[in-house]
């Protein structure tokens, strides 16, 4: 059995324009004095990383690899969220995710989703040079205005948006695997993937492309009330990316699962710290060694109540403690004795 790697944090909620969080030596510097072992990158954010320069210098990642391994670290995946997302909008949510896109494409839908497609190709070449092999990102979404079938939804819209978001994905997804890299979607409300039915749906439409597999985050399942541990079990050998996030779900006489449109304080539903939540991380890192995960255990701090330098001050140590260093033998083999043919009939007295 393998034993996962860790800890690892991803720096999309830390980076700003303050010291030390406005550059990657300085951030590296920071998380490292935590406990950290692996760095998950925001791609995007061009005061930690350049991605199209990544794609293009060999120089230039290894310079990165470099700096990095001074300090101890590693890069655990890139990360592509916000220009995954972009790969497909519904036109409900063109304003909104505007901002996720380079300021020349902006107000254009077309010009917006081939820019988001080259950020992939791009992600996927600046993973090959930095010597990684999996890849966080979001799908993006087409259905997910009709979540609820009120009104009903029109016969064939749900397998037309799954038709054309596995007609978008099927050439980045030969990108990179002409680069050896999985793409570890998160399973994600807001993504047409948001549970295990939907990314069949997918899967199915992408001819199980080997490269299509998941990020696991339990977080997005206590919220949706799915039994996370169930889904390691299902689809362990998807399982290629690993957000390690806390979440609760308390609901009540007024709000449940839709939240009533409150703020994350206020919602039944809301992200916490590390263990201050309700995920059974001991179990999910139990079932990530039997099945032998071998990526990063990776911390996405997201809480409605806690300062984001305490959460990832605590969350270090927390998935250190959780990390399972996996046995090298059956605890009862007390010989650590291989097979013998003969004391077997013996036994059975043939």
């Amino acid at each position: 059995m393998k034993t996962i790697k860790g800890p690892g944090i991803f720096l999309a909620q830390f980076a700003g324009d303050e010291a030390p969080f406005n550059s990657l030596p300085a951030i590296a510097d920071y998380m490292a004095g935590l406990g950290y072992k692996g760095l998950q990158i925001p791609s995007w954010d061009a005061r930690l990383f350049d991605l199209a320069k990544a794609a293009q210098s060999q120089t230039y990642c290894d310079e990165i690899t470099g700096m990095l391994a001074e300090k101890g670290l590693t890069i655990t995946e890139l990360s592509t969220h916000l220009q995954g997302q972009l790969v497909a909008v519904h036109p409900a949510y063109d304003a909104q995710f505007d901002g996720f896109a380079a300021p020349e494409v902006r107000g254009n839908p077309a010009a917006r989703q081939a820019w988001a497609v080259e950020q992939m190709k791009l992600a996927a070449k600046a993973s090959q040079r930095l010597g990684l092999t999996t890849h966080a990102s979001f799908p993006g979404a087409l259905a997910w205005p009709y979540v609820y079938p009120w009104p009903q939804r029109p016969a064939g819209l749900v397998e037309d948006a799954f038709d054309e978001l596995a007609r978008r994905w099927l050439p980045i997804l030969n990108v990179f695997d002409e680069n050896g890299v999985d793409i570890g979607f998160e399973i994600h409300p807001g993504e047409d993937l948001h549970d295990g039915v939907t990314f069949e749906m997918f899967l199915a439409r992408v001819n199980n492309h080997p490269r299509a597999n998941i990020l696991y985050d339990p977080s997005h399942f206590v919220l949706q009330c799915l039994d996370y541990l169930a889904f390691i079990d299902i689809y362990h050998e998807r399982i290629k990316c690993f957000h390690v996030k806390d979440a609760e779900f308390r609901p009540s006489g007024r709000s449940g699962v839709y939240g009533g449109y409150q703020g994350w304080v206020d919602r039944p539903g809301r992200f916490r710290s590390l263990g201050d939540g309700q995920v059974d991380f001991a179990q999910i890192f139990s079932k990530m060694a039997q099945y032998d995960f071998a990526g990063w255990a990776v911390l996405e701090w997201e809480c409605a109540l806690k300062h984001p330098e305490q959460g990832a001050a605590e969350g270090a140590p927390f998935i250190a403690r959780h990390i399972i260093q996996t046995t090298t033998h059956a605890f009862d083999d007390f010989a650590q004795g291989g097979a013998d043919r003969e004391l077997n009939k013996k036994i059975m007295g043939i």
